[in-house]
């Protein structure tokens, strides 16, 4: 593999100038996240790839302030719909209103119009309302009557989700978890970080003091910065034998789509940029393999274990990792 540390100068000077961007985004965010330093790394990989991030824990270890700490260090609009099991779709995309003055029907957008959504439990609603997220989250834009509305950019879906095995729970459809490009856990803070937790909220709520640092136009000229992030041809290479490999295992029912391919490779060189390289790695690809293929594995019956169906995936995607040679 070529040596891509020897990167032009102005590629690097770019990366340097977005990688100090990065990482006053990421403090502003672990004032509130103690502790969490990947998650948030890797929520702010999403950010700059373009994806929509599935968070998935047990209830009350942060996913949901995760998710308002990042929207309020934006300077760009939020909503949040709390997902309930009688949400309607047109309770999250809008819907047409006859004005009876006007003698017209008037488009009435709903909370999806935002540059960024916060889907709070989403696999606590139907599916036939989860699905009312599928046209805004591929493409952009949703339609309606045959009229198709452009949501504002940039657009990101923060969603949250407490694992599927909870009672009063929906599983999300493969064709909506195909659309996350990476799915994280918080997991428990360590002591130290719990006791932190309780110092910052003895008087006050830090969320409630966060200031914006960054604007939508920053976000877009960043998520511009990452497609001039340079891929050396034995890196793609790697990511493809690990694609082939979750299509071919016998362990698994469902391999990993070309959207899945796509998301691990633009989130490869959302990472790199994140650490001021204009070129990747082939530790930026298993850093992330995990967070961005898991959910799109399905384990076949056969090989099902105690394990929760999330945690399978991830155990066989381990294994698959082990067979695969890493280029040098």
């Amino acid at each position: 593999m070529r040596n891509l540390r020897t990167a032009g100068t102005r590629s690097d000077s770019v990366a340097d100038t977005s990688a100090q961007k990065v990482e006053l985004l990421q403090s502003t965010i672990e004032r509130v996240i103690r502790g969490k330093p990947e998650v948030v790394r890797l929520a702010l990989v999403t950010l700059l790839a373009g994806g929509h991030l599935l968070i998935e824990d047990v209830p009350g270890v942060g996913k949901t302030t995760l998710a308002q700490a990042l929207a309020r260090s934006l300077d760009c609009t939020f909503q949040r719909i709390q997902f309930t099991s009688d949400l309607l779709p047109s309770d999250v995309i809008g819907l047409s209103i006859y004005n009876q003055h006007d003698s017209l029907f008037e488009w009435k957008p709903g909370p999806i119009f935002a540059n960024v959504v916060l889907a709070d439990e989403i696999n606590r609603t139907t599916p036939k309302t989860q699905s009312a997220l599928l046209e805004a989250m591929a493409e952009r834009h949703v339609t309606v009557e045959g009229v198709t509305h452009a949501l504002p950019l940039p657009f990101m879906v923060l969603a949250t989700q407490n694992p599927i095995e909870h009672h009063g729970t929906y599983p999300l459809p493969e064709s909506q978890l195909d659309r996350f490009m990476l799915r994280l856990r918080m997991g428990y803070p360590g002591v130290t970080d719990e006791k932190l937790i309780l110092r910052d909220r003895e008087h006050a709520e830090p969320l409630d003091d966060m200031q914006a640092v960054m604007s939508a136009q920053d976000i877009l000229e960043l998520q511009g910065a990452v497609s001039d992030v340079s891929v050396d041809d034995a890196i793609v290479d790697y990511l493809m034998r690990i694609v082939a490999a979750t299509r071919s295992s016998e362990m698994l029912d469902l391999g990993v789509s070309p959207r899945g391919t796509l998301s691990l490779f633009r989130a490869a060189q959302a990472l790199a940029l994140t650490e001021e390289r204009s070129y990747c790695l082939p530790d930026d690809i298993k850093r992330l393999v995990v967070p961005v293929f898991a959910h799109r594995l399905t384990v076949s019956s056969r090989y099902s274990s105690a394990m929760r169906r999330s945690e399978e995936a991830e155990a066989v995607l381990v294994e698959i990792m082990k067979t695969i040679s890493v280029p040098l």
